[in-house]
């Protein structure tokens, strides 16, 4: 990455990150967070609306949202917080780092556009070796994260 300061902010970003990369193997339970926790606490729809101010049904259906994902950010921090817990909420690369997720990516774009030319030349009688392919490939895939084009997401 020719810009520093990007660069900067990606190594930033995937420092912060890096603690929260253990929780990419925790699934959270089929019925969801909040009944397994309501459930520990022995605490009724009846008990858990009162806490949030709604009806043992809107209380239930608080539960019904969240194991469906429809339930909003709001609505489930405030449901944490009548169980005594605090929502954390964040983003954990699944290939391990920002860093990471742009290599990937510039490589997968440097394979593309080396094949796509390879093939051309191929058809013109002008065929490359894979070692000199995956040469290219290589190179390319500097040349992008150096530069790192708006393209590459495209």
């Amino acid at each position: 990455m020719r810009d520093s300061k990007h660069r900067l902010m990606v190594e930033q970003l995937d420092n912060k990150l890096q603690i929260y990369t253990p929780l990419l193997n925790i699934n959270p339970p089929e019925k969801g967070w909040l009944h397994v926790i309501r459930k520990a606490y022995k605490m009724s729809f009846r008990q858990f609306g009162e806490r949030l101010g709604l009806t043992p049904p809107s209380a239930e259906n608080i539960e019904k949202r969240e194991m469906e994902g429809s339930i909003t950010l709001k609505s489930l921090e405030e449901a944490g917080r009548a169980l005594n817990m605090k929502l954390v909420y964040g983003f954990v690369p699944m290939d391990g780092s920002i860093k990471r997720s742009i290599e990937i990516k510039a490589r997968a774009l440097a394979t593309e556009i080396v094949r796509t030319t390879s093939n051309t030349m191929a058809l013109e009688d002008q065929e490359n070796t894979d070692e000199r392919i995956k040469r290219a490939i290589d190179e390319r895939t500097q040349q992008i994260l150096y530069e790192m084009p708006r393209y590459l997401w495209d």
